[in-house]
C-alpha cells in the first residue's frame, strides 16, 4: 500500500482553506423595503472609528460611484464644509447631524450614512487588506432607518485595499439597488 497520497491530498485540502481564510467576507443586510423609485437621495457623511486618516472620506467615494453606477440619479453629496475632518481630527457627532437637516431641507427623501470600522492593511508578512462598513438608509420624511447593512472583509496581500472596499460595499448596496 502506498500512504503518501492520502497525505498529500490533506495537505492540498489544508491549502486550499487557509486560502479561501485569507480572502474572508463577513455581511450581514436588512430587508430592503419598498422605495419610491423618483425620491430625491443624499449621500451623507460615514463616521471613521478608525485610526486610518480620512477612511470614512475613502468610502463615502466608493459609495457615491456605486450609487450613481446603479442607478440613482438623483443623488446629493452633502456640502464640503459640513465634513471637517482632518488627517488628524474625526467628524463629530454635530457635523454629521448639520449634514443630516440639511438634507431635509433640501427636500430629500433618503439619506444613505454609514461608519467605517476598519480600514487598513493589517500587520503581519503579508499584510492582507481589510475593511469593515456600516450603513444605514433614513427615510428622512417618516425620520427612521429603513434599512441597514454591515461587513468586514479581507483581501489577498497583493489586493489593494481601495479593491477590497469596493467589494465590500458594492456586496453591501447590491440589495438596495436591484429593490429599486
Amino acid at each position: 500500500m502506498h500512504i503518501s497520497f492520502p497525505r498529500r491530498l490533506q495537505a492540498v485540502c489544508l491549502l486550499l482553506l487557509a486560502m479561501l481564510a485569507a480572502s474572508c467576507s463577513t455581511m450581514r443586510t436588512g430587508a430592503v423595503p419598498a422605495l419610491d423609485a423618483n425620491a430625491q437621495w443624499a449621500l451623507l457623511p460615514f463616521t471613521n472609528h478608525t485610526e486610518t486618516p480620512q477612511a470614512g472620506l475613502r468610502a463615502e467615494a466608493i459609495t457615491e460611484g456605486l450609487l450613481r453606477a446603479g442607478g440613482i440619479a438623483r443623488l446629493k453629496r452633502y456640502p464640503a464644509n459640513l465634513n471637517t475632518e482632518t488627517l488628524f481630527e474625526p467628524m463629530d457627532r454635530k457635523q454629521a447631524d448639520a449634514a443630516r437637516a440639511w438634507a431635509q431641507s433640501e427636500g430629500v427623501r433618503y439619506a444613505l450614512t454609514g461608519s467605517v470600522d476598519e480600514w487598513r492593511y493589517k500587520v503581519g508578512v503579508d499584510g492582507e487588506p481589510a475593511a469593515g462598513v456600516t450603513l444605514q438608509l433614513i427615510d428622512l420624511q417618516r425620520d427612521e432607518v429603513v434599512w441597514s447593512a454591515t461587513g468586514g472583509r479581507t483581501g489577498w496581500s497583493r489586493e489593494a485595499l481601495s479593491a477590497i472596499a469596493h467589494k465590500l460595499i458594492a456586496n453591501l448596496v447590491d440589495p438596495l439597488l436591484a429593490r429599486r
